[in-house]
């Protein structure tokens, strides 16, 4: 059987369907998995998944919930109780398991590369990867980058933030973007090549802020702290500073000496002792007068 698992592929057919609620055991079956809220029963073969999956053989060699029986052989009444799993996501991963192939689609298949991350299925993981590549959006690309940092895919965080500094302005207005943890945010205000204007950007992180702030708890000011960091306040006009300390009386999003940085770089007519990344403007940086006094710290 194992000799006859190919290249993994993504998007194949079927050719394992485990069996719904109402559906007998699969003939042979001799384990059984109660998945989700749904309580979806999901019956398999032990042999299949102990040799395909070391996490799972360490599970099965385990006595499941609700068994008497302190033998190695469990029967599909004792059950191995799965709540914190999708039953659709489950059954990909079974299905690749017994096929190599797996049938993914926008719904699961971040949660089922986070189940191949759990389940040490290295190829699996490169199956979800090249379909979350090949099937990003607007919509799903922050999400899909927060996966890729927290699971160390470093050829998709790439991909994500290409993606990204493709359709910044898009992006920024999406409910994944205010869901971002501050490192990945972070990272991203990086970038030198997001099309946006820095106005926008400002406004978007306070928005963020404030939706990190009321989730977790915690003051503006403490949760925005590394972004803020990467906000390049010199490259806005006078007026534009002026509205922004406005809105920072209320929310104390930006530190004081930010600003007073960027008022600085106004005064001297140059960006002075601000550091040199946060003169550079943006790919989508609307030009002002005062840019040319800050190219000599362009790069």
């Amino acid at each position: 059987f194992l000799c006859a698992l190919s290249q993994p592929r993504a998007g194949c057919a079927l050719a394992f369907q485990a069996p719904c609620p109402s559906r007998s055991p699969l003939p042979h079956s001799d384990v059984m998995f109660v998945v989700g809220r749904e309580q979806q029963k999901v019956f398999a073969h032990r042999c299949v998944l102990a040799c395909r999956c070391q996490a799972f053989r360490g599970m099965l060699s385990q006595v499941p919930a609700g068994s008497q029986d302190s033998s190695s052989s469990v029967s599909p009444q004792s059950p191995f109780i799965l709540g914190n799993v999708q039953p659709e996501v489950f059954l990909a991963v079974i299905e690749f398991l017994y096929t190599n192939s797996v049938t993914l689609n926008s719904h699961i298949a971040l949660e089922v590369l986070t189940s191949s991350v759990e389940y040490g299925l290295q190829d699996l993981c490169k199956l979800c990867v090249k379909f979350i590549k090949d099937t990003l959006s607007v919509e799903q690309v922050c999400e899909a980058l927060q996966a890729a940092v927290t699971y160390g895919q470093a050829d998709l965080q790439q991909h994500c933030l290409a993606f990204i500094e493709g359709c910044t302005a898009a992006v920024v207005r999406t409910q994944g973007f205010r869901e971002l943890s501050d490192v990945v945010l972070a990272r991203v205000l990086r970038s030198d090549r997001l099309a946006v204007d820095e106005l926008d950007l400002v406004q978007a992180v306070r928005e963020w802020a404030h939706v990190s702030s009321a989730v977790l708890e915690r003051p503006v000011p403490e949760v925005a702290a590394l972004p803020v960091r990467e906000l390049r306040l010199p490259l806005l006009a006078p007026s534009e500073l002026v509205t922004l300390e406005s809105y920072n009386q209320q929310d104390l999003l930006i530190p004081v000496e930010n600003i007073a940085a960027a008022w600085r770089a106004h005064a001297l007519r140059k960006g002075s002792g601000v550091p040199s990344r946060l003169c550079r403007p943006r790919r989508g940086t609307r030009p002002r007068d005062h840019h040319r006094h800050l190219e000599p710290h362009a790069k």
